[in-house]
């Protein structure tokens, strides 16, 4: 009998090699979770599911906030003894992005770290590690569940906008150095919290701040100095350490592996990155997973059935068969006709046992 899915993902992220290769579809995208397609994809295929949340660790309960809607704006005030924070979102039918951002100058950025910090209270931990535990549960054995998290460089990246991180790294570095400090000093207790209630999977988003906004040296003092240590509570319990990295890629590998990381993703073709499915796998195999590199919109979603396939098969030859994840790029909006392309795919690799 061979592997379930979970079995399957677990051993080909730990740079194992599977039964199979695991064919893995992450989330359900655009897709009705209660449809037919959605209940195909968590039955045939090796779904990569996300869970838990609802917590900001870099901030918790220092800040009071109040939000007003108006039109197609969402603003959310941010309310302090000495002073008053403002971030607008706005929305569309398929998307929102944030317009205004609550960090303008270096003066915001001081009085916000002199803000007394009150981390999460019991009752928050245990609810979002319960979302987590609730889903990981509803799976089974059908897939693999991880809680996504922000790394340190997140704070600022999500408080400035990116002209102004931009900015600040070259006039202050300083400054922004002190925010990821801070913030890996808040995340590292509240990540060790969830371990403790069972979260076992971490999928670590936010290293692309660096690599595609700041270069290199940013990347490593501040994506790789702090995630190494992210990384060590994380294991320190057993759990999987998942890293999310969009945009040029190659140069980055050394250091993303000296994290320490168990996987990657997604290792983007170009034109969205410069990833050389070959030559990664050539500086990765044995030390990193390669989770990836076809891109759920712009080829899952648009690209025939025979196409896809092709692809597939290239990329399993190149990068397969240990360490190796077949998937998307985790974009969670991909619809019918790339989720009907992943089953095909998951079909392909059952029937020629690749």
């Amino acid at each position: 009998m061979g592997m379930s899915s979970r079995e399957r993902l677990l051993s080909s992220l730990h740079c194992g090699t599977p039964d199979r290769i695991p064919v893995s579809p992450q989330g359900l995208g655009r897709l009705d979770p209660n449809g037919n397609i959605a209940h195909r994809l968590v039955e045939e295929t090796d779904i990569i599911i996300y869970s838990g949340g609802g917590v900001d660790p870099f901030i918790a309960n220092s800040i009071r906030s109040r939000t007003i809607t108006e039109g197609s704006s969402t603003i959310t005030l941010y309310s302090t003894p000495k002073f008053e924070l403002r971030r607008v979102t706005r929305s569309t039918e398929k998307t929102s992005a944030c317009v205004e951002f609550p960090l303008k100058t270096r003066e915001d950025v001081e009085m916000l770290l002199e803000i007394p910090y009150i981390p999460p209270r019991e009752e928050q931990i245990e609810e979002a590690a319960r979302r987590f535990i609730e889903t990981k549960d509803w799976l089974g054995d059908r897939g693999l569940c991880m809680y996504g998290i922000g790394d340190a460089i997140c704070f600022p990246a999500t408080w400035l906008s990116p002209e102004d991180l931009c900015i600040m790294w070259h006039d202050f570095p300083e400054l922004i150095l002190e925010m990821v400090e801070v913030a890996n000093k808040r995340l590292l207790p509240f990540v060790e919290e969830l371990c403790k209630r069972g979260v076992d999977a971490f999928r670590i988003v936010g290293g692309e701040y660096a690599s595609v906004q700041l270069g290199p040296k940013a990347f490593d003092l501040l994506v790789k100095v702090p995630d190494k240590e992210l990384v060590k509570v994380i294991h320190s319990f057993g759990a999987l350490a998942y890293f999310h990295n969009h945009g040029p890629i190659m140069q980055y590998l050394e250091p993303i592996a000296e994290i320490g990381v168990d996987a990657l993703d997604p290792l983007e073709a170009p034109p969205w990155g410069d990833c050389d499915i070959g030559e990664a796998k050539r500086i990765l195999k044995g030390r990193v997973c390669i989770v990836g590199n076809l891109d759920d919109m712009e080829v899952l979603d648009k690209r025939s059935r025979d196409e896809v396939l092709g692809m597939g098969k290239e990329l399993i030859e190149k990068a397969g068969p240990d360490g190796f994840v077949l998937s998307g790029t985790a974009s969670g909006i991909y619809g019918e006709r790339a989720a009907l392309n992943f089953l095909a795919l998951a079909e392909l690799v059952r029937k020629e046992g690749f």
